[in-house]
C-alpha cells in the first residue's frame, strides 16, 4: 500500500509542479502585450495557478507524511509528529522537502499580483516553481547519486524535468485558450494562432534540453553500453515505453507545426469557408491533437513516477 502511495504521490507532485512552471512560464514566451493577445496574458492563468500552488502544498505535505511511513515501516496512522520532525530535520529529502514548501509558498503568494504586474508576478512564480520542481530530483535515482557525479545527475534532472514543465504547461494553456466551451472571435483565434507560431521556437529548444539531459541521465543510471540488455528488466522496458511516447508526442508537436497552425491560420484568414478546413474545423482538429499529446505527457509521467521507485537495470 504504501508503495502505491508514494506513487501516487510522486505523479501528482510531478503533474501539479510541472503545470505551475508552464502555464506560468506561458505568457512569458507566447504572448506580445499589445498586439491583440491580451487574451493570453497571465490573468488567464490566475484561479488555475493559484489553485495548483495550494494543491501542491497540501500533496506535499500529504507526501511527507507518507514518506514517513514507508521508511519506518509503519502505517500511515501509526507515525507521530516526531518522526515527521526527524525526517525532515536529518535527510536531504527533508531539507528538500523544506525548499519545496517555502518555494510553493512564494509562488502562492505571487498569485495574487498577476492582475496588476503579470510580466514580474510570472517570472517569480516560474521561478520558485522551478525550484519547486527541481526538488524532486531529491526523491529518485538522481539523489541516490553521490560526488560529482551526483551534482551533474541531480543538474541533468533538474534541466530535464523544467523543459518538460515549459512544454506540457504550454499543452495545457493551449487546452485552456482553445476548450469548446469557449467561442473566441477572429481576433483571439489570430493570436492564439501566432502563439503557436512563436511556441514552434521555444519547443524545438525544449526538445533539445530534453534529449540532451536524457542521454545524461540513461548514462548514469544505465550506462550506454547496457542499453540494450537493459530491455530484459521492468525499469528498462518501461524506460523504452517512455521514449516511445516522447516520439509521439514530437510527431504531433510537428504535425501541430507544420499542418495543423497553417490551416488554423489559413481558416482565420478565411472564415467565410463552408467546408471542412474552416476556423471551426481547424479548431476542432488542433483539439484533439493537443488533447492526444496531453495524455501522451500525461501517460509519460505516470511512467516515470513508477520506475523512478525501481531498482535500476545493473549489468551483470
Amino acid at each position: 500500500m504504501s508503495d502505491a502511495l508514494l506513487m501516487g504521490v510522486r505523479l501528482a507532485l510531478f503533474a501539479n509542479l510541472m503545470l505551475i512552471v508552464g502555464l506560468a512560464t506561458f505568457p512569458l514566451h507566447a504572448s506580445r502585450p499589445g498586439k491583440g493577445e491580451e487574451r493570453i496574458a497571465g490573468q488567464d492563468f490566475t484561479t488555475p495557478l493559484r489553485w495548483l500552488c495550494t494543491a501542491g502544498l497540501l500533496v506535499s505535505i500529504a507526501g511527507m507524511v507518507v514518506l514517513t511511513a514507508s521508511m519506518q515501516g509503519v502505517g500511515l496512522f501509526a507515525i507521530d509528529a516526531d518522526m515527521v520532525y526527524s525526517l525532515v530535520k536529518d535527510s536531504d529529502a527533508g531539507t528538500a522537502w523544506l525548499v519545496r514548501i517555502a518555494a510553493l509558498v512564494g509562488a502562492l503568494a505571487a498569485t495574487w499580483w498577476l492582475h496588476r504586474k503579470p510580466g514580474a508576478a510570472g517570472w517569480l512564480i516560474a521561478g520558485t516553481g522551478s525550484i519547486a520542481l527541481a526538488t524532486l530530483v531529491w526523491s529518485g535515482h538522481a539523489g541516490a547519486t553521490e560526488g560529482l557525479a551526483g551534482t551533474i545527475h541531480r543538474a541533468s534532472d533538474a534541466l530535464h524535468m523544467i523543459a518538460a514543465a515549459v512544454w506540457l504547461g504550454a499543452i495545457a494553456a493551449f487546452l485552456l485558450l482553445l476548450r469548446p466551451g469557449e467561442q473566441p472571435g477572429r481576433r483571439e483565434v489570430d493570436a492564439t494562432a501566432r502563439s503557436l507560431d512563436r511556441f514552434a521556437r521555444v519547443g524545438t529548444i525544449c526538445v533539445i534540453v530534453i534529449a540532451s539531459t536524457g542521454l545524461v541521465n540513461g548514462q548514469m543510471i544505465v550506462g550506454v553500453q547496457n542499453i540494450g540488455s537493459s530491455l530484459a528488466s521492468p525499469y528498462g522496458q518501461m524506460l523504452l515505453a517512455k521514449l516511445v511516447l516522447f516520439a509521439l508526442m514530437l510527431g504531433l508537436a510537428a504535425a501541430n507545426r507544420w499542418r495543423l497552425t497553417p490551416a488554423l491560420r489559413s481558416a482565420v484568414d478565411n472564415p467565410d469557408k463552408i467546408d471542412d478546413t474552416g476556423p471551426a474545423s481547424a479548431l476542432a482538429a488542433m483539439r484533439r491533437s493537443l488533447a492526444i499529446e496531453a495524455l501522451a505527457g500525461l501517460a509519460i509521467l505516470v511512467l516515470v513516477a513508477w520506475f523512478g521507485m525501481l531498482e535500476p537495470y545493473v549489468a551483470r
